[in-house]
């Protein structure tokens, strides 16, 4: 992680149109982004994982005026891939509302770098991972009924890896209320998915 007084003088330099500054800022962000959005989604392959990273970084551009440092710039970053990922898997589900699913290639790779993103893998047999793959697109949809804010808490924490410090410094919560917060929003999570998978137990 850079020192805070480190990334304070490269945040600077960009803000003066330092053109090495923004390369070194991309290069330090660009994977852990891609990451962040490739998990975000089961629906996502890694291409969209690589146009969104560019989108974000797009938007950094726009908007780094705006950011006054009351959290980490990677916490920032990560709202704005959330916000981004979000829009683009509702987008999708509006034009296809059900239709198909897409498929993830697990050999691509990422096209601007040539770099395969760190995605998880296992030695697992292809009913086993396609049966994953149906539950991580239920709980995808079981997010989707929570409320803004519960989804967000949600995401920030187990996509972006942020400590409750640093989701609190997004969310202009306290350290407890996170923490209280999150758990409240997991138990309906919890409660979402039973339902949504009983329903699919069913055939409903």
């Amino acid at each position: 992680m850079m020192p805070a007084d480190s990334e304070n003088e490269l945040l600077d330099r960009c803000r003066k149109g330092d053109a090495a500054a923004w390369d070194y800022l991309f290069d330090l962000h660009y994977d852990a982004v891609g990451r962040f959005v490739f998990q975000f989604s089961p629906e996502f392959t890694r291409e969209d994982a690589a146009d969104l990273s560019q989108e974000v970084f797009l938007t950094v551009i726009r908007k780094l005026s705006s950011f006054k440092g009351d959290c980490r710039f990677q916490t920032w970053l990560f709202s704005i891939a959330a916000n981004k990922a979000r829009d683009l898997r509702e987008r999708r589900r509006t034009v296809k509302r059900g239709g198909g699913r897409s498929v993830t290639s697990l050999d691509a790779s990422d096209p601007v770098t040539g770099r395969a993103f760190e995605a998880p893998s296992s030695d697992i047999g292809p009913d086993t991972a396609l049966i994953r793959r149906e539950n991580s697109m239920l709980i995808g949809y079981a997010l989707d009924g929570l409320q803004d804010a519960c989804r967000e808490i949600i995401e920030l924490r187990y996509f972006g890896d942020l400590s409750y410090g640093e989701i609190g410094g997004v969310m202009n919560l306290n350290e407890k209320t996170v923490s209280s917060r999150l758990s409240r929003c997991l138990d309906r999570l919890e409660e979402l998915v039973k339902s949504m998978f009983e329903r699919e137990r069913k055939g409903v």
